[in-house]
């Protein structure tokens, strides 16, 4: 639909998207907010999907977007890669779930175990809040410890301990209806702060360090790699089971992912997105010996009291692990992760000549296929000093109105960045820099920035 000239922003936006005007208001009658996903939440309402293919998407109006969100970084290969489709549709006439063990399972967890270097083992979930929450009881488990360190801004999904020293203020959960008992378990240390972390370390009898394998809320804030190493380094020392949560970086920033990208082997690792091919799944794989506090025994007395019980009835279900298996099995080679990485260094690049010449104060940086943006002087510095508190709190009004503007102009960020895929192509990456000129010119008459 074209948009009228002379309008607003808002006014064009809503031009260009009635159709999902239309179904939120419907929505909200039935849908706690409107929304199923908080990130989903967004003025002055949502766009509606209605069908994905390769690098594109379009929405219940039927306006074309080039889709920067891929499925909340799930899909590495794109919207409706051929093999992951033809994978689960054979799997879909052979059933959806049997109820039971089956043999993709087993394949797909030697897909994982030979991919990932510190994988000795693998127990599939069905989310990424799943993994990390099952990853921090089997450390617990392990230890004998029950206090975990968590980094301030890094992301571990939704479960109760992982929302405490989320957003700031750091020392209040970022959720309603988190008991304090809960919240008193879990240590906030500075990102990239190795003496952060000893002084918790000095302080406290610690079981886990759990990290953002490539920087705080999927990659907001920049990890040093020489802080993972020293964090290695001090965690084997003070014998802490060392969490990577890899469910963004897994299989995107490598085969192996970011361990395999560093070289640097965690104890324990969470995955989700990419491993299960864009269907629902996850997982958590490490060292056996930690992983082995799940194993079921022929001692009773052990299995009640000392044994960590993981359930799920979709876990490793058959149309995930299809599709899981055919999708690592096109990234095993690097092919993908080197197609998007180049991509993405094309559009920051890009995006960065865009502001320096419109005299927009901001930048665009991200690591492998990762972008994110950040608008304002503030926010540039923020980026710079890895200032936790300025990333997570600075230009949000702006990041809102960039991304409207975005949509009017026909691309879709994830909030304040996105991902490149093996579905992108360079004309794509052209097309979605010359949308972020025209995006900021909205910013810019608008006196937004």
């Amino acid at each position: 639909m074209a948009v009228q000239s002379g309008t607003t922003l808002d006014e064009a936006y809503s031009q260009k998207f009635a159709r999902s005007r239309e179904l939120f208001a419907r929505a909200t009658n039935s849908i706690v907010g409107g929304i199923t996903h908080d990130t989903r939440a967004f003025g002055p309402f949502p766009v509606y999907v209605t069908r994905a293919q390769g690098s594109k998407k379009w929405d219940a109006d039927g306006n074309e977007l080039l889709d920067h969100w891929m499925g909340h970084g799930a899909l590495l290969l794109g919207h409706n890669h051929p093999a992951v489709v033809d994978a689960v549709q054979e799997q879909l006439t052979l059933g959806t779930h049997y109820g039971a063990c089956h043999e993709l399972e087993v394949q797909w967890a030697e897909l994982v175990t030979r991919l990932v270097p510190s994988a000795e083992r693998v127990r599939f979930t069905m989310s990424g809040t799943e993994a990390t929450m099952l990853a921090l009881r089997d450390a617990r488990a392990f230890t004998g410890r029950e206090k975990v360190i968590r980094f301030a801004g890094h992301f571990h999904g939704w479960h109760d301990y992982a929302l405490c020293g989320y957003q700031p203020p750091f020392d209040v959960p970022t959720s309603a209806g988190i008991p304090r008992a809960v919240a008193g378990t879990v240590l906030v240390a500075q990102p990239n702060d190795i003496d952060s972390v000893r002084a918790l370390l000095d302080q406290h009898a610690v079981a886990a360090v759990i990290i953002e394998a490539g920087g705080g809320s999927n990659s907001s804030i920049p990890t040093d790699v020489q802080f993972l190493k020293a964090l290695r380094a001090l965690t084997r020392e003070r014998e802490v089971v060392l969490i990577f949560d890899e469910v963004i970086t897994g299989f995107r920033w490598a085969p192996g992912g970011a361990q395999q990208r560093y070289g640097i082997t965690p104890d324990l690792s969470t995955w989700a997105k990419i491993i299960a091919g864009g269907l629902p799944g996850g997982a958590v794989t490490g060292r056996a010996d930690i992983m082995d506090v799940q194993r079921i025994t022929g001692d009773a007395r052990h299995n009640r009291f000392q044994r960590v019980l993981q359930q799920g009835t979709f876990n490793a279900n058959p149309a995930s692990a299809a599709a899981g298996v055919a999708a690592l099995t096109i990234a095993s080679d690097g092919q993908p992760q080197a197609h998007s990485d180049r991509l993405a260094d094309m559009l920051r690049a890009g995006y960065n000549e865009v502001l320096q010449r419109r005299g927009v104060p901001g930048i665009c940086y991200g690591e492998s296929s990762v972008f994110k943006v950040m608008l304002g002087e503030a926010g540039t510095e923020a980026v710079k000093q890895r200032d936790v508190v300025g990333i997570l709190q600075h230009g949000r009004r702006e990041a809102a109105a960039l991304r409207r503007a975005m949509l009017v102009e026909g691309v879709d960020l994830m909030g304040t960045g996105g991902f490149l895929s093996l579905a992108h192509t360079e004309a794509d990456v052209d097309r979605s820099i010359s949308a972020f000129d025209r995006a900021l010119g909205w910013l810019q008459a608008e006196k937004i920035v």
